[in-house]
């Protein structure tokens, strides 16, 4: 559905797209995920012909990005990640207007965005503007969706809003991918990832790693230890300088640091005899583990 082959885009000296290639299968929800910076608005904004890339090929729905632009406009929503709606506009004038732009009428494909339309249809007479996070997030999907798309890109969508609506968001994205949609996902958050069937990890418009949220973690290569103690500044200080650990980073409420062999984890609490209440432990790694190593090869 989404084919992208050797993609790059440079704005002055900065290389925001890096030789990017990956595919999306019909009716696949796909994640891009990564930081702040990482690409992947830049790489959204190609595939929605809205930027041009400087090199490379990439086709949507078997329609080419750059030949086929108005084609692709026609048969894809998309969800930036400002909330980008008219704001002294309603909710139902909003909807209408997007609707028009594509010929369309939001009666005619009212069954496309009625489950999320009916949570914030008692609220339609509401300028968008004065609408909390969670509903301008559904009246921006159900306006990327009021013309039936085939293909729906959301870039960073539940940035910025509750735990709550970052669920709701979810599962109604859950709902369209049982319908047969295929979904191009972005987000920074590393716990999204596993809701989607598979994840491209990116970093300063590389990928890293594609492959599905279970498969990922599997690539990690080490023993990963949690470490904590009383004094976690002092315990992380002490640690970075071991020169036999692979890495270390504080996580959470503990230290993250590999190791090359079972045995390295009883060599590190003879290092820390010091620290009150060590604890050492190996784990699983996480797929936020994973790119942190990726990151640092």
């Amino acid at each position: 559905m989404i084919r992208v082959e050797q993609l790059s885009k440079t704005y002055g000296d900065v290389r925001a797209v890096r030789e990017v290639s990956f595919a999306v299968e019909r009716g696949e929800l796909f994640g891009l995920i990564g930081p702040d910076g990482a690409g992947k608005t830049s790489l959204i904004r190609i595939l929605t012909t809205l930027l041009r890339a400087d090199s490379g090929t990439a086709t949507v729905g078997g329609y080419d990005v750059v030949t086929d632009y108005r084609a692709i406009r026609n048969t894809v929503g998309y969800m930036p990640g400002r909330f980008s709606l008219y704001q002294d506009l309603s909710i139902e004038e909003n909807l209408h207007f997007f609707a028009t732009l594509f010929g369309t009428t939001v009666r005619e494909n009212y069954a496309v965005i009625r489950p999320i339309y009916e949570q914030i249809e008692p609220f339609k007479k509401r300028r968008a503007g004065q609408l909390s996070g969670g509903m301008k997030q559904k009246l921006a999907l159900c306006c990327a969706l009021v013309h039936q798309p085939t293909v729906l890109f959301l870039d960073e969508p539940t940035t910025g809003v509750d735990v709550v609506s970052r669920k709701e968001f979810w599962d109604m994205l859950g709902l369209l991918k049982s319908q047969g949609m295929t979904i191009l996902v972005s987000t920074p958050y590393m716990d999204e990832a596993s809701l989607c069937d598979r994840i491209a990890l990116i970093q300063e418009g590389k990928i890293l790693s594609v492959d599905t949220p279970a498969a990922i973690p599997g690539q990690y290569r080490g023993i990963l230890l949690a470490v904590r103690a009383d004094e976690i500044y002092a315990l992380l200080k002490d640690l970075r300088a071991l020169p036999w650990l692979k890495s270390c980073y504080a996580f959470g409420e503990s230290i993250h640091c590999t190791v090359g062999q079972p045995a390295d984890a009883a060599r590190l609490r003879e290092a820390l005899t010091g620290h009150s209440n060590l604890e050492v432990k190996e784990i699983p790694a996480s797929i936020e583990d994973c790119f942190i190593q990726l990151m640092n090869p």
